[in-house]
């Protein structure tokens, strides 16, 4: 504690790092920064940006990269997007910042950050192209973890020879994502190929009964090849589902 305090007083870190330090978060005007999580958890603490204004996700996002050297924000539109580029080109004119607009995702380094890395591989596989913003938002959180990332896509069931092509692909990974609406029946179908681990993400295409990713929800809980699901959408929680067990994997 008395390090952390001299090095306040020296003006080495900011009151911020301070509190993160001595705290595990960070306190703004827009919420308290989960600065610990991944020391905690072994997952990069992230800002939804879904329910806040570009403001509170701009002043967030800034703060995790004050705090962690990353700030990694999902679900941004362009505006959000906007506001966070422009909070952390004043506050690290240094770091750098990339925006996806297919996963509507921001990641943001600090110049002197040093990002994780694993052996293992995650594949992330999708049904179609409707799947792939889901899907990237997977991949993303993957990658933040550490892993490597092979993405796999537009092999769903309609057409069983664009997914038996990649079969030899997806079993060089140690983990697979798959993602699918509709009916959902590709993480099914993948999971009895594959010796890996291998999780569901059910997508919001679709329509009419069973839309909105309900039926692939539940196509994947009702699987009959072993798999693990996540709910409807949760790109992120599979992605870190999906890094986690190829840490544990690469720590083996």
């Amino acid at each position: 504690m008395r390090d952390t305090l001299e090095a306040l007083e020296s003006g080495d870190i900011s009151v911020a790092e301070a509190e993160s330090i001595l705290a595990g978060y960070a306190t703004t005007a827009a919420g308290r920064f989960d600065a610990d999580r991944e020391r905690r958890r072994g997952i990069p603490e992230a800002v939804l940006a879904e329910g806040k204004t570009p403001g509170e996700t701009a002043t967030l996002a800034t703060t995790a990269l004050e705090t962690t050297g990353r700030a990694l924000v999902t679900r941004a539109d362009p505006a959000v997007a906007s506001a966070v580029r422009d909070a952390i080109a004043d506050a690290a004119p240094d770091a750098t910042v990339e925006y996806d607009e297919r996963t509507n995702a921001v990641v943001a380094h600090a110049v002197d950050f040093d990002p994780p890395s694993c052996s293992a591989t995650v594949a992330v596989v999708t049904a179609g192209t409707s799947d792939a913003p889901v899907a990237g938002e997977a991949a993303l959180v993957a990658h933040e973890i550490g892993s490597a990332v092979a993405l796999i896509e537009d092999v769903g069931v309609a057409n069983l020879d664009r997914l038996l092509d990649q079969v030899g692909r997806i079993r060089e990974a140690d983990v697979v994502v798959v993602a699918a609406g509709r009916e959902g029946a590709l993480p099914t179908v993948v999971a009895g190929l594959v010796d890996a681990p291998v999780i569901a993400l059910p997508v919001s295409t679709g329509y009419g009964v069973g839309g909105d990713g309900v039926a692939a929800l539940e196509g994947a809980l009702q699987s009959c090849t072993v798999l693990s699901t996540v709910n409807v959408d949760a790109g992120f929680v599979a992605g870190a589902q999906a890094g986690l067990i190829a840490r544990a994997i690469d720590g083996h």
